[in-house]
């Protein structure tokens, strides 16, 4: 069949659209009422079209039939993680992050038994060793490794040791294993809009190629891996995914770097809730599907009662198991990069990349991101849409089934807490504030805690 199924219908132009929208509002404003702003300053509109869209963004290099199930393990008994390791595997897992906290932990006994050849590894230290991780580059030769010494600064106010040493054992790392990492995590989740997650996290990324580029390194052979945080708002986060690595193909080039980048991506804890916590698994199910349409390499579920709950096999299995039905029976495995195309997702794409680049430039002209971090910039910047979206929840506009609209009065959690759900309060020195993740719900969690019987 040659003809295009559609050339008998002619086309309809974006004004005949909105003269048609407007007879059928019956008089009311079509701005008013039906065009709504998000946090990110965009307006979105009832429904776009290819004059919306000025080239499609040609972004998704990765193949979304291509996704990789995650599932993170903290080393705190290395015989135990690798049995964990190991029964994970067994039952649909493709790939394993482990946390390490110690130089003392053994990767032979680790890894022991993994087949290193089917299974992607990631390593993610807590501490600072271009030795440890030499040494983990010589068990394990495909492995990746997690280094991110800026995230360090961001997450706790301190360097490991200081900015000069760690740059220096950061550059022999990058040597060894070639991979930096960009813990783009941290800002989601301590309330940074999508244009600042965007936007830092390139200003983040060009600290590390600046130090690289300065000291003689070959940027085509340096990987880069960004830990994304995927809310709830589907398509802007779809959108969010695919600008990241428009952006940072505009920024790898300008350096004549590996334009290519590794994206894992992981549901926020952000609007996670302790009372009627099943939701949760909505929220992250929602948040994993964005994840893959957006061309993420790697998704890390985050089990529905992590906030409550220390590690359990049950709520493991259930995040493990929703990745394998998304995979499996949803079939999010069988077609590449579904949401290319989409007028309203590309237009996102391209606005959240717009706003994001500008916010990159005015950074880079104040100093760049380190000089912000301890000017407290950042920290204020993300505060203040924090601050917005927390009067959002509080006031209803923002809504979280069973929290704050519809909340069971039957539910009890006081008995259940196996963990501190809430954000902990640690006074230390540090060298600038520390950017502090911050859960929607914790102060109206708080509130009906003290009021159970």
């Amino acid at each position: 069949m040659n003809n295009n199924l559609f050339d008998e219908f002619n086309p309809v132009s974006t004004q005949q659209w909105k003269q048609k929208i407007q007879f059928d509002l019956k008089g009311a404003n079509y701005n008013d009422a039906l065009i709504w702003k998000s946090n990110e300053g965009i307006n979105i509109k009832p429904f776009y079209n290819s004059d919306d869209v000025i080239e499609t963004s040609n972004t998704s290099n990765t193949k979304a039939s291509q996704w990789k199930i995650c599932q993170t393990i903290f080393v705190s008994n290395v015989e135990k993680s690798n049995t964990k390791a190991l029964e994970a595997i067994n039952k649909g897992t493709e790939s394993i992050k482990f946390i390490i906290p110690s130089e003392n932990t053994s990767i032979e006994k680790l890894t022991q038994n993994i087949n290193i050849s089917t299974t992607q590894l990631y390593f993610e230290t807590q501490f600072l060793s271009e030795k440890f991780i030499q040494k983990i580059h010589k068990q394990i030769p495909n492995a990746k490794t997690l280094t991110d010494t800026i995230g360090q600064l961001a997450k706790t106010g301190n360097w490991y040791s200081s900015l000069k040493n760690d740059m220096l054992r950061f550059e022999a790392a990058i040597k060894t294993s070639s991979y930096f990492s960009v813990n783009t995590s941290l800002y989601q989740n301590a309330g940074a809009n999508i244009t600042q997650q965007l936007a830092y996290a390139l200003a983040h990324a060009n600290e590390y190629l600046n130090t690289l580029e300065n000291s003689g390194n070959n940027l085509q052979s340096i990987n880069a891996i960004f830990n994304i945080s995927v809310g709830t708002n589907y398509f802007f986060e779809i959108a969010k995914l695919k600008a990241l690595r428009l952006l940072w193909n505009t920024l790898a080039t300008q350096y004549s770097a590996n334009s290519n980048c590794h994206i894992i991506a992981t549901p926020t804890k952000r609007n996670k809730t302790l009372y009627d916590y099943n939701t949760n698994m909505l929220r992250t199910t929602t948040e994993c599907m964005s994840a893959i349409l957006g061309g993420a390499n790697t998704i890390n579920n985050l089990p529905y009662d992590s906030i409550y709950h220390k590690n359990n096999e049950f709520g493991e299995r259930i995040a493990r198991n929703q990745l394998l039905v998304l995979k499996h029976e949803s079939y999010f495995d069988k077609v590449n990069n579904p949401s290319d195309g989409s007028y309203y997702i590309e237009s996102l794409t391209q606005q959240l990349s717009e706003n994001a680049l500008e916010l990159f430039k005015n950074i880079e002209n104040n100093g760049g991101f380190l000089n912000q971090l301890k000017q407290g910039t950042i920290q204020r910047k993300i505060k203040e849409s924090a601050l917005k979206e927390q009067q959002q929840f509080n006031s209803g506009e923002k809504v979280l089934l069973g929290t704050n609209k519809h909340p069971n009065a039957n539910d009890k959690m006081k008995n259940e807490l196996e963990r501190y759900p809430f954000v902990k309060t640690n006074p230390r020195k540090t060298l600038i504030e520390p950017i502090i993740e911050h859960r929607l719900s914790e102060q109206s969690e708080q509130n009906r805690l003290q009021n159970e019987n």
